[in-house]
């Protein structure tokens, strides 16, 4: 498949019909968290029929090759993975899971959102935050 034929951010938005879930609510407060940051560099990545990622990265970062990525998973329903690199967050409830080699090779901790749920969503943004901060820092 040609670039051309993959979905741009906006595309994939307006194509997605929200479920009783709420996982497309879930997404776009996400985007517009990450979207706040100043000097976030927000890029999407579609695997159409497999994943949409929207990686968010900092110009100041050295070391990685971006600070979060949210994944929506193309199942029934649609789903969110939101992951980290270990050492750039904490996980304080220990409501993420650790996954051994899970973001581009190295160790992450993920945090999955299967339906809208407003303080999971909430403890994400703290993490955002986190991983936002450590990266703006080299």
């Amino acid at each position: 498949m040609t670039t051309e034929a993959q979905p741009t951010l906006a595309e994939f938005i307006d194509n997605w019909e929200e479920t009783s879930e709420g996982n497309r609510k879930a997404f776009l407060r996400l985007k517009a968290h990450l979207a706040a940051k100043d000097g976030a560099v927000l890029t999407f990545i579609p695997r159409k029929g497999v994943t949409y990622s929207l990686r968010g990265t900092h110009p100041r970062q050295t070391d990685k090759s971006l600070f979060v990525m949210v994944d929506v998973i193309e199942d029934a329903p649609r789903w969110i993975s939101v992951c980290f690199y270990g050492e750039m967050i904490t996980d304080p409830d220990e409501l993420g899971d650790f996954v051994p080699e899970g973001l581009l090779g190295e160790d992450a901790i993920c945090f999955d959102i299967e339906e809208w749920d407003d303080a999971q969503i909430g403890y994400i943004e703290s993490r955002i935050d986190e991983a936002f901060d450590a990266a703006s820092n080299g």
